[in-house]
């Protein structure tokens, strides 16, 4: 099967490789779900997806079966987008010199927040056009959400007034996944693991900028600096293909592993849910996306923020200006790296953050237990979906097909409570 994908770098999604995406699936999608619902006897009660394949939605339209639609992000990151393509001409387009500038009913975002792919400071018709359809709900029924009503419930209020449909703030999905069912896209150098039972409690700094972001050979460089000149230990994920030009830490400066010696460990790729669980984590520098984030506070990691895309850009200012539980890096040079290093591991400052995010985890453990918000709104998601219209008989269990960017389709089995 042809997915229309061939000739993409899918390591670093595009608009085009995603609407192209959009474009090819959506017939084979609707061909699998007939076959399956024909040779195998399964009747779907819902199909649930994950926002950026919305031609999940078509299908589901097609076939007529319900659709819930899976938003992975933040709601104050879908709530700013939603804003602006209300009125795009209010933001776009806009002047270099109005980067720092605040976003009109969008405190605390500035211009150089936005989280949409802005070329020359607008936004071309076709990228406007696909953000449009990220954001459109289409005919699915309701919507889940990775966040806690408790952490977001100003912007979920104000944006289920704008959908009009049943919202099920279910998060953290990090804290809901078991540990050994998780998979990574790399291989995991769990040396590290070693490595951190030989420091300290509280005195590393873990460094990591997801799997998708990519940085110049200047930026690794003022980051090698200002990392060694802390004088904080630090395990840092260098990326295979995360730096332009370089396939891996060749970039860095000639001897620099030796010169900060035991002090430093620099690994391909780490399994992050363990290290930031490890006693010897005091920070994470991260980019900020949305799992990342969730992962941290989960552990209650304070933040160094260095956002470069998207819903990491939203993310970095409400960590810094509003839960205030990290510092966010606005250049990337050795001096400022090294400070902010220092703040947020030696400082009082740094301190108040760590008791900020320990409190936040608090609140998400107290979310996750029974009669909490995401417990109960995940019962409250089960017997939504129960009370679809289906033509199975009573009590047997509901069938849904999940679709997520991430994943192939599959038949997901959730128990009916009725």
């Amino acid at each position: 099967m042809d997915d229309g994908l061939k000739g993409f770098d899918m390591s670093f999604p595009s608009v085009e490789s995603i609407h192209c995406m959009n474009e090819s699936c959506k017939a084979p999608l609707r061909n699998y779900l007939v076959r399956m619902m024909e040779e195998e006897g399964d009747q779907l009660a819902c199909i649930i997806y994950d926002n950026v394949m919305f031609f999940v939605d078509d299908v589901a339209t097609q076939l007529k079966l319900p659709s819930i639609v899976l938003r992975t992000f933040s709601a104050a990151c879908m709530h700013s987008m939603v804003t602006i393509f209300q009125q795009p001409e209010k933001y776009f387009p806009f002047e270099d010199s109005q980067l720092l500038d605040p976003l009109p009913e969008l405190h605390p975002l500035r211009f150089k927040d936005v989280p949409i792919h802005v070329i020359n400071n607008t936004v071309p018709e076709p990228v406007l056009d696909f953000y449009k359809r990220i954001n459109d709900i289409g005919s699915s029924v309701a919507t889940i959400w990775n966040t806690m009503q408790d952490l977001e419930n100003s912007m979920l209020l104000r944006l289920q007034k704008h959908y009009k449909v049943p919202f099920f703030p279910i998060g953290p999905f990090p804290k809901m996944v078991p540990l050994a069912s998780l998979t990574s896209i790399l291989e995991e150098d769990n040396s590290c693991i070693e490595w951190l039972d030989r420091q300290t409690p509280n005195s590393v700094l873990y460094v990591s900028l997801g799997s998708l972001v990519r940085i110049d050979e200047k930026e690794l460089i003022e980051t090698a600096w200002g990392l060694a000149n802390s004088e904080q230990p630090f395990l840092w994920v260098i990326r295979p293909g995360s730096v332009s030009g370089f396939q891996c830490a060749e970039a860095l400066p000639d001897g620099y592993e030796e010169m900060v010696g035991e002090r430093g460990r620099i690994v391909k790729w780490a399994p992050q849910k363990q290290v930031l669980a490890h006693p010897a984590i005091a920070g994470f520098f991260t980019h900020c996306g949305w799992n990342s984030t969730l992962e941290s506070i989960c552990e209650q990691v304070p933040m160094i923020c260095r956002p470069s895309l998207a819903d990491q850009l939203v993310n970095a200012r409400y960590l810094s200006q509003i839960y205030k539980v990290g510092f966010e890096l606005e250049v990337m040079e050795r001096t400022v790296i090294e400070k902010t290093i220092r703040k947020l591991m030696l400082s009082e400052e740094g301190k108040d953050v760590k008791k900020r995010v320990i409190d936040m985890k608090q609140n998400i453990v107290a979310a996750m237990q029974i009669d909490g918000t995401s417990h109960k709104n995940l019962k409250d998601l089960v017997d939504f979906i129960s009370a679809l219209p289906s033509r199975l008989p009573p009590a047997t269990p509901v069938v849904g097909a999940i679709m997520s960017s991430n994943h192939t389709p599959s038949k997901c089995i959730i128990e009916s409570r009725s």
